[in-house]
């Protein structure tokens, strides 16, 4: 105890510090949650993973808010197609696109050092998804763009 009476928690100095790492306590801080400072590749992927997860979510609610159009008839379609195809919408898709993959491949990255059928290849396996996701990623973008 000290002199005034008032005792200091344990890990209060550890809590304390500066820092998504060295933060502890109920929960990381908000701006820690997506801060890359201190994290290694695998961090920083996850970090990506959970933003392009909640990316994924939103745009599931936002098609299916779109879906909806088709209850004002075929014209209000026509007219939401007509925009839905410009460059700025395909490039969009394009967007998209990398979220799926990212998250896809990651999620298959973390699944596999998790579960340790490759626990000590975590930077090959980035990298390797990074490639073929990029394949991919490119000829998605040349099939969308190619195809209007």
């Amino acid at each position: 105890m000290s002199g005034t009476g008032v005792t200091e928690l344990p890990g209060a100095r550890e809590r304390a510090a500066p820092g998504p790492v060295l933060h502890k306590g109920i929960g990381p801080a908000p701006s820690g949650w997506l801060d890359p400072r201190g994290r290694s590749l695998g961090g920083r992927a996850f970090a990506l993973n959970r933003v392009t997860g909640l990316a994924l979510v939103l745009y599931l609610y936002l098609h299916l808010g779109v879906l909806s159009i088709l209850l004002f008839g075929a014209s209000a379609w026509d007219d939401l197609l007509g925009v839905a195809t410009s460059t700025a919408f395909l490039g969009l898709d394009v967007v998209l696109l990398f979220g799926l993959l990212f998250h896809g491949l990651n999620g298959i990255r973390v699944g596999l050092v998790g579960s340790g059928v490759a626990p000590d290849r975590q930077r090959v396996l980035f990298w390797a998804g990074a490639a073929v996701g990029g394949v991919v990623l490119a000829y998605g973008a040349f099939h969308v763009f190619g195809a209007g």
